[in-house]
């Protein structure tokens, strides 16, 4: 008998921050999830979670948006279809349904999470086996405080917990961002390699001005410094400076990455489930990276264990990750909703290797944390 969709649930859930994070378009002090919970006619139920920044801040999708969209528009092109072939329920909601890529994310997601559960499999084995076990985290410091950053970055060293640090600016002035920087940067030494996320804040003339006072301060990697859509000026950036420019929100999708590396763009890209639609997507704009030489880095939108879980299963079926991966989303929250966190240690993370995603919601956190 043929296994099919039976029921897709979404529900949202508030979990506070241990700090105020700190963007350049807004600052959070809880993220919220999208949880979807599908059922299928043998029992088995997947796992899959779909999340943004700030509300509408960050993009076009907001959580509320997320799962209006996934109860009246997605979940009925899948309730009733075989459920095995995941490929061709990706097809059916590209076809009837434009954009929405977190949402769509979300569902794949937990169709793979069933898909291993009923296979016995995780869902790395299911997109060809995991060549990696274990995985580096870097943490974003984006506390805004100077001194408190460098206190907070010392103990995760102490800690042996991370050893690459991201830092959240474009909110201020530009000197007064460099000046940041590079004080954490000078107290950290060698012995932390440190970065920046501007998150589109910059106009070109800024960011030729910006990275030239970060490259000499010592910063190793400048992400996404002006607008998405200015392609031309990120691609002048990279070949201007010797720091590397990561391509964050002008590079969704595989589309995308063909564009800028035949346009001449040289750096990387930061690989985000949430962008390019679900595990996937983000692999096909992976080979592209790797095809063309552009470095790769596994993104964060600050999901929780779900998505992170997700994307872990899709960064260690790859040959490598040139800069590494900032799935730390777990660690900025207060609590969680899983019966079990991952494994954050030695600089890392552990792949979780039982079935599906691996992870098993705790009812009790869900139902505490879960909206109305």
């Amino acid at each position: 008998m043929t296994t099919v969709i039976e029921t897709i649930d979404t529900l949202l859930v508030d979990l506070p921050t241990i700090r105020p994070h700190k963007l350049s378009m807004t600052t959070m002090a809880r993220q919220t999830l999208v949880i979807v919970r599908m059922r299928h006619s043998d029992g088995i139920e997947g796992l899959g979670e779909g999340t943004t920044i700030g509300g509408l801040a960050y993009g076009p999708e907001s959580p509320e948006s997320i799962k209006r969209n996934i109860d009246t528009y997605l979940a009925p092109l899948l309730i009733g279809q075989p459920s095995g072939n995941i490929n061709t329920l990706r097809a059916r909601m590209a076809r009837h349904t434009r954009g929405n890529m977190i949402a769509k994310s979300a569902l794949e997601t937990a169709l793979l999470d069933a898909q291993g559960k009923r296979l016995g499999l995780p869902v790395s084995d299911l997109l060809g086996g995991a060549r990696h076990t274990h995985l580096p985290v870097l943490w974003t410091l984006a506390s805004g405080d100077t001194h408190k950053d460098i206190d907070e970055a010392f103990q995760r060293l102490d800690d042996r917990r991370h050893c690459d640090f991201k830092l959240k600016i474009g909110a201020n002035a530009v000197d007064d961002d460099v000046r940041h920087v590079a004080a954490i940067k000078a107290a950290l030494g060698d012995r932390a390699s440190v970065r920046v996320d501007l998150n589109q804040a910059w106009d070109e003339r800024t960011a030729v001005r910006g990275i030239q006072a970060l490259q000499d301060a010592g910063i190793e990697l400048v992400e996404q410094a002006i607008p998405a859509r200015e392609h031309a000026g990120l691609i002048r950036l990279s070949r201007r400076f010797n720091v590397p420019m990561l391509a964050d929100e002008s590079v969704q999708d595989a589309r995308d990455g063909l564009d800028l590396a035949c346009a001449g763009f040289s750096g990387a890209f930061a690989l985000k489930l949430a962008k390019s639609g679900g595990l996937y997507g983000v692999l096909e704009l992976a080979h592209v990276a790797q095809a063309a030489g552009i470095g790769l880095y596994g993104g964060t939108l600050l999901e929780g264990t779900i998505g992170t879980a997700a994307s872990l299963h899709a960064w260690a079926t790859l040959p490598e990750m040139a800069w590494g991966t900032e799935m730390f989303g777990p660690l900025l929250l207060e609590d969680d909703i899983v019966t079990a966190p991952l494994e954050y240690h030695e600089f890392g993370v552990d792949l979780p290797r039982l079935p599906g995603l691996g992870i098993t919601l705790d009812e009790d956190k869900l139902a505490h944390y879960s909206r109305g």
